[in-house]
Order: structure tokens, then C-alpha cells, then sequence
């Protein structure tokens, strides 16, 4: 009895310690949540999830375990739970308690990739008419965990991937990718990448999807690239639908469709992705695929303008190195070699990406200013003036550097001093320092120094407000390729601020703009693929930037394609598509694309032959680039009757005095063309003179003319007689020619006798030779010679 006894108790304690566990969860549970009722929804911050509940069940198990191993008198459990402090006891008996609420925002976790990138999740959410306090796989087939970043997902849509590990990793990787410049040690870090990509991270399957495409330290695989982009474009990603757009585009792995370019491209516009953007203003502003809207164009290259612009620092942003693989080919070796002024704006450049580079561009202007640089003087201060990761920022001794340069007369410090006293940099605000230094800038032709009169006028800081001043500045600093001052005049340009609104400038002026973005290093990259051999590489990456309007991109693509030196299309494709990009390349004023444009027209290269149409483009590069290869075209065409046709009969129409006047032309174009056009010339009066004989009718006159009648009966002995005096006359010509005397040469000196013994000398004087026999000797010598020159003389 004793035992079941003591056994029914056990059992009733262990009863009541469950109820009683439950009842104070319980009340806590809905403590908390009425707690939670309140207008802001900061539940994240000390969410009730289903951690919690997974923690609850744990604990009870774990006090299960403990009641079963000992056994607990009534007294002690009374001890243990008094009704006044459950909540304090439940601390006490539960360890595993979560930790404090301050801790907790922590925990939260930060979304990847969807709609709502880099914001944290909301809990509790309602996804279907079901709060969630937790991330989940609900919706999803592929099981990856999602949350929103909002309470009612159903109308906001606002949502994104639970995955905190594959964003450390990604970012460890991307640090790693920009702290190296080793080309094997970037291909291992891709191989990294791509095991983070594997694991759903939507950054990194963006990074490793264009490496595929464009073959960047991976193998081109443009299959793959378009199956990962499809993957991120479901998921929301703008620059999977960006790259499926350029894909339908080219016709690159699917079927050419300029319908679904412009959807994807749509869409990963209203995503904000700023390559969309501008493949959208330029396809508005040449009206590809659209119809051509120049205010639709200005929408979206202002859009992307504004970004670049806000990007520019004190330097006027990074040069792009635009180089034609044709001129490349022609004149090669014309784009090697750095002076020494390009090498301070690389290092420049360097010192702009505020990366591991910086430490490069520092110690390089370090050591020029010790030199004596005063560039490298400006550039230190201008280094110290804005500050980056590894050069804190430092007022004063950027001053100082620009105190130094400028009192050496150097326009960089003048202008670095004026945007200290601009702005109130290490010194008070004085406009009128800061204006005296920046014309002592502007005298000296610094871009910045006319760039910030421009503004100081266009705002009205420390002078007068003056549009036309404005205007005037600006325009000298875009002479130098300064970026704000093409954003700067374009706005004006496009508001009709001191000048007349035009919308067509404003255009090209913010397209300028938008081309000096960072994506225009693409250009570079491109070209290094070329001259490594990598064709295929090289091809995508140029037709990226052709889409987004690159000229320059455009007539690479062509050139590339014309040379047949890509794999990646059929052979049947290459002329066509070479054609579409000379056509897009002359559109924007490129004079070897118009000439190449005439010759496809002339060979039927990609289309059909058509004289007239090859006559079109030759005469627009004559007339509006003035190009010597388009006049001289003009010119055989017109010799040979191609392409120029009569009004009345449409039948071809040969002009020999035109085609030498466009001859003429092309000589006086370009001395290069004088050799070509003297040979086609020559040719030219050759024919001019046989089509003058055959227009005469020489026969014809010929039969008409009655010799007998003209010079009497006997005019042939009279032309036999005259003959043979001409034979005559020659003959006797010849023989005077044979009989020519030749005048003496004078005797050689006759060798010196050798000398004689002195007592011979003494006894037998020499006697002196007599005159006759001297002039013997010569006359015979004469005769001699005489004879060998006419034996000569016969013999030839």
C-alpha cells in the first residue's frame, strides 16, 4: 500500500507540474500578444515564433524527463510554484530560456533577393489568410525559406529568401574579388561563387550567370546563363530580366524576338535597373523596336544621368578608352603606350574605387609630390579631400597640399582651394575666394575651375545669377569631357533654362553622360577578351553594349561578324547581322559604317544588290563626312553607270566628266587617294579617248575621203619618195654618229727611270729627247685609241 501510495502522488505532481507549465505558457502567450495589438507592428523585434513553440515542446519534454528521474514531494513542488511569481519561477526552472528582448533584433533575419532585397523580416505574416512567425517553404516547390518583409504579404507582395549563411559566404567572396587582381585566383574565387550560387543566393547566381554569358574567368556557357536567368527573373530579379531582354535581342540561345526584348527590358526597368533604362532611351531615341519618342528617350537617359552624375567627384569621373577593332587592325600599335599625363588620371582612377587600388594611386602621387609634381600635389589633396576606406578623410592636410600646388601655379590646387572656401572645407565660407580662385583655374584652361564658375553663376553664389555665363562655362568645361558639365547642360537644355528647349540635344547630351557610366569599363574588357583570342567573349560583351547604344560597341559587333571570326552565330548570319550594326553604327555619325553600308549594297553582303541604295550612302558620307573613299566610289560608279539611271527611260547612264569631278574630289580630300585616283584617271582618259574615237566614226569619215581627188593621181610615189628621205636621213644620221671624233685624252706620264751609280751619272750625261720623236709617239696613240672607240662603237 505504502508503494502505490507513494506512487499515486508522484503521478498526481507530475499531472499538475504539466497543467501548471501550460496554464503559465499560456497566459504568457496571450499577454504577449495582446501586448502586440498595437498600431506599429514591431513584432520582429520580439517576434512569437515557432521557435518558440519548437523551445516550448522541448521544455516540457525536458521536464517530464527530470520529474520521471527523481521523485518530488508535494511540499517542494509548492515551494517550487507559488501562484504569485509563475513567470519568475519559470526563468528560474527553464535554462533555455530565449535571451533577453535587446537581443533579439539580431536574430531577425535579412532577406536576399525577391522583391524587398536587404530589408528584414516581419513577423508575424499573413501569406493566404495565415500569420507566419517564422520563415517558411509554403508556396514554394523548390523548398528554399522565404519571409515577407511586410504583414500582409497578399497585398503588398513584399518578400524575399531566409538565408543568412550564403550571404556571409557571398560577401566574403566579393571582398576577396576586390582585393585581388590575379587572373587564376579570380577564376577560384568564381568556383566559390558559383557554390554559393547553387545554394539559391540570388546575388551571387546573378554575378556567376553574366561570367557565363560574357565568359568572364569561367567558360562561356550561354546555355547556362540563360537557365539561371530565367530561375531569377521568376523570383523578380531586374537584372535577369535586363539579361533575358538582351538575349531575346541578339537572338543569343533562343529565337531573335524584339517583343519579348521589349517586355524584359520593361520590366527590369521598373525594377530600376539602369542598363535597362538606357537600352530603353537609346531604343526611343533611334526608334528600334518602338516608335520614336524623344521625350520617352529623355525620361530614361535623364533617369540614369542623374545616377551617374551623382557618382562624379571632384575629377570629372573616369576617362573611357573607346577603341575601334578596325582602326586596330589598320594602323596596329596606334592605341599602345601611356604619356605620362594619362598615367596620373589611371592612378586617378585607381584612387576613385576606393578599394585596395587606392593604396597604389597614394603611394604614386606620394612619390611625384616629393619629386616636384604639383599634379601629384592636387591630386593628394584631393585624395584627402573626400576620404575613402583607406585614406580617412583630412580637411586640413588636404589644404595644405592645395595651398602647395596652387602657389606653384598649378590650376588643380587653385581649383581645389576654391572648393575648400566653396564649401568651407578646413576654412570659412568665402565666395570671393572661392570665385578668385577658380578663374585663376578657368584662365589656365582646368575643366573644374570653368565647371564651377558655371555653377556659381547658373546658382547665383557669390555673384549675380547669368544664364549665358553659365551657359559659356559650361560649354568649355564639356570641351574637356567633363561629365556634370554635359549633365548640367543637358538640363538646361531640356527645361529651356537660358536657352531654347531642345528636347533632341538635351538627349544627346544626357546619352553622353550616361555612356561614361561605370559599365562603359565593359568596353575594356571586351577588347581584352579580343586580343586574347577570345572572339566568342569579346561578341557578347560588345553586343551588350551596342543594345545600350555604345557606337562604338555597335561598329565592333559589325566588324567582328564581317571578319567571320565568331562561332557563336551560323555563317549565314554573320552578313545580315554585320549589316543591322553598320546601319545602327551610321546612324550615329560614323563615316566607315556609311561606306560599309554602300559597299553590302554593292556586293549584296546580308541582302540583295541594289546600286542605287550603295549610291544613297556613298553620297550621304560624301556630302555630310566628306569621306575620300565615298567620293571616289561615287566616281566608278558614275564611270561605270551604276546605280545612276535617266529620268525619262530608267536606263544606266555613264558620266565621265562627273565621275573625274568626284575623282578630283576625293584627291583633294585625303592625300592618300592622289595614287588611286591618278591610276583611275589615266583609265579614264583612255576610255574618254575611245569613246571620242568611236563617236567620231573614224571608218566611216575614213571611206568618204577621196585621196586621188585630194592629192592628185600620183600621191603615192609622192609618199614613197617622202619615205625614202626619212630612211635616208636616218641612215646618214647614224653613220655622222659613228664618225664622231673623240678629243685626245692627254699621254700618261712615262715611268721615272730607275737611277744610276754616280760615277755612270758623271761619265755619261743624259741626252735630252728630241720634239719630233715625242709627237710621234702621241699621234700613234691617238690612232690607237680612235680605233679601239670605233670597234666599240660598231660592236654596239
Amino acid at each position: 500500500m505504502g508503494y502505490t501510495r507513494c506512487l499515486k502522488t508522484a503521478s498526481t505532481v507530475y499531472i499538475f507540474t504539466v497543467l501548471l507549465l501550460v496554464f503559465t505558457k499560456g497566459v504568457t502567450a496571450d499577454e504577449e500578444q495582446h501586448g502586440n495589438d498595437g498600431p506599429e507592428l514591431k513584432s520582429y523585434h520580439d517576434p512569437e515564433s515557432e521557435e518558440e513553440d519548437i523551445r516550448l515542446a522541448s521544455e516540457i519534454v525536458a521536464g517530464a524527463s527530470v520529474t520521471s528521474g527523481h521523485e518530488v514531494s508535494p511540499t517542494e513542488e509548492e515551494k517550487q510554484t507559488p501562484v504569485d511569481g509563475l513567470e519568475g519561477e519559470e526563468k528560474e526552472d527553464l535554462p533555455e530560456q530565449p535571451p533577453p528582448v535587446e537581443e533579439k533584433p539580431k536574430e531577425v533575419p535579412v532577406v536576399n533577393g525577391g522583391t524587398a532585397h536587404g530589408e528584414p523580416c516581419i513577423f508575424p505574416f499573413l501569406f493566404q489568410g495565415t500569420e507566419y512567425y517564422d520563415c517558411t517553404t509554403d508556396g514554394r516547390g523548390d523548398g528554399r525559406l522565404w519571409c515577407a518583409t511586410s504583414y500582409d504579404y497578399d497585398q503588398d507582395k513584399k518578400w524575399g529568401f531566409c538565408e543568412k549563411e550564403a550571404e556571409e559566404q557571398y560577401q566574403t567572396v566579393l571582398r576577396m574579388l576586390n582585393a585581388t587582381t590575379r587572373k587564376t585566383q579570380k577564376k577560384e574565387l568564381y568556383e566559390k561563387l558559383l557554390k554559393v550560387a547553387e545554394k539559391g543566393h540570388q546575388k551571387a547566381m546573378e554575378k556567376v550567370a553574366y561570367a557565363m554569358l560574357f565568359g568572364d574567368y569561367m567558360n562561356q556557357n550561354v546555355t547556362k546563363a540563360k537557365e539561371m536567368f530565367e530561375k531569377l527573373a521568376i523570383e523578380g530579379s531586374p537584372k535577369a530580366q535586363t539579361a533575358l531582354g538582351f538575349l531575346y535581342a541578339a537572338g543569343l540561345g533562343v529565337n531573335s524576338s524584339q517583343a519579348k526584348a521589349l517586355v524584359y527590358y520593361t520590366f527590369g526597368a521598373l525594377g530600376g535597373n539602369l542598363v535597362a533604362h538606357m537600352i530603353l532611351g537609346y531604343r526611343y531615341w533611334g526608334g528600334v523596336g518602338v516608335p520614336q519618342s524623344c521625350e520617352s528617350a529623355l525620361t530614361h537617359y535623364r533617369l540614369v544621368a542623374n545616377q551617374v552624375a551623382s557618382d562624379v567627384s571632384l575629377t570629372g569621373g573616369s576617362a573611357v578608352q573607346r577603341i575601334r577593332l578596325l582602326d586596330e587592325v589598320e594602323n596596329p600599335g596606334s592605341t599602345s603606350g601611356m604619356l605620362e599625363e594619362d598615367l596620373i588620371q589611371y592612378y586617378q582612377f585607381l584612387a576613385e574605387k576606393g578599394d585596395v587600388q587606392a593604396q597604389r594611386a597614394y603611394d604614386y602621387f606620394t612619390q611625384a609630390a616629393n619629386a616636384g609634381n604639383t599634379h601629384a600635389m592636387a591630386f593628394l589633396g584631393k585624395m584627402y579631400s573626400e576620404g575613402s576606406e583607406f585614406l580617412p578623410q583630412n580637411n586640413e592636410t588636404a589644404l595644405q597640399y592645395f595651398k602647395k600646388a596652387s602657389d606653384l601655379g598649378n590650376p588643380v590646387g587653385q581649383s581645389g582651394l576654391g572648393m575648400a572656401y566653396l564649401y568651407g572645407r578646413g576654412v570659412p565660407v568665402n565666395y570671393e575666394l572661392a570665385l578668385k580662385y577658380f578663374q585663376k583655374a578657368a584662365e589656365q584652361g582646368w575643366v573644374d575651375g570653368q565647371l564651377q564658375l558655371g555653377t556659381m553663376y547658373y546658382n547665383g553664389i557669390g555673384v549675380k545669377r547669368d544664364y549665358k555665363q553659365a551657359l559659356k562655362f559650361f560649354n568649355l568645361a564639356s570641351q574637356a569631357g567633363h561629365i556634370l558639365a554635359f549633365y548640367n547642360l543637358a538640363q538646361m537644355h531640356a527645361t529651356g533654362t537660358g536657352v531654347m528647349r531642345s528636347c533632341h540635344t538635351a538627349v544627346e547630351l544626357f546619352k553622353n553622360v550616361c555612356e561614361r557610366g561605370r559599365w562603359s569599363e565593359r568596353l575594356m574588357t571586351a577588347y581584352g577578351s579580343f586580343k586574347e583570342g577570345e572572339t566568342d567573349a569579346a561578341l557578347v560583351q560588345y553586343l551588350l553594349l551596342a543594345e545600350q547604344g555604345y557606337e562604338v560597341a555597335q561598329s565592333n559587333v559589325a566588324f567582328v561578324l564581317d571578319q567571320k571570326g565568331a562561332k557563336i552565330f551560323s555563317e549565314n548570319e554573320t552578313y545580315p547581322r554585320a549589316l543591322l550594326h553598320w546601319t545602327r553604327a551610321a546612324a550615329q555619325g560614323y563615316t566607315v559604317a556609311r561606306i560599309k553600308l554602300g559597299d553590302y549594297h554593292f556586293y549584296g553582303y546580308g541582302t540583295d544588290v541594289d546600286y542605287e541604295t550603295a549610291v544613297i550612302h556613298y553620297r550621304l558620307a560624301s556630302e555630310q563626312q566628306h569621306s575620300a573613299q565615298a567620293m571616289f566610289n561615287l566616281g566608278y560608279m558614275h564611270e561605270k553607270g551604276l546605280g545612276i539611271k535617266q529620268n525619262r527611260f530608267m536606263w544606266p547612264l555613264q558620266d565621265i566628266h562627273l565621275a573625274k569631278r568626284f575623282y578630283d574630289m576625293a584627291a583633294e580630300a585625303s592625300p592618300d587617294a592622289q595614287v588611286p585616283v591618278f591610276l583611275a584617271l589615266c583609265k579614264l582618259g583612255l576610255i574618254y579617248t575611245l569613246q571620242y574615237l568611236q563617236d567620231l566614226n573614224l571608218k566611216e569619215l575614213i571611206s568618204q575621203v577621196d585621196l586621188d581627188q585630194l592629192l592628185g593621181p600620183e600621191w603615192d610615189l609622192y609618199l614613197m619618195t617622202v619615205i625614202a628621205l626619212l630612211l635616208g636621213t636616218v641612215i646618214a644620221y647614224r653613220q655622222r654618229q659613228h664618225q664622231i671624233i673623240v678629243p685626245p685624252r692627254p699621254p700618261a706620264p712615262a715611268p721615272a727611270p730607275p737611277p744610276r751609280p754616280p760615277q755612270e751619272q758623271s761619265q755619261a750625261p743624259a741626252e735630252p729627247q728630241g720634239e719630233g720623236e715625242t709627237q710621234a709617239q702621241g699621234a700613234a696613240q691617238e690612232e690607237e685609241e680612235e680605233e679601239e672607240e670605233q670597234q666599240q662603237q660598231q660592236q654596239q
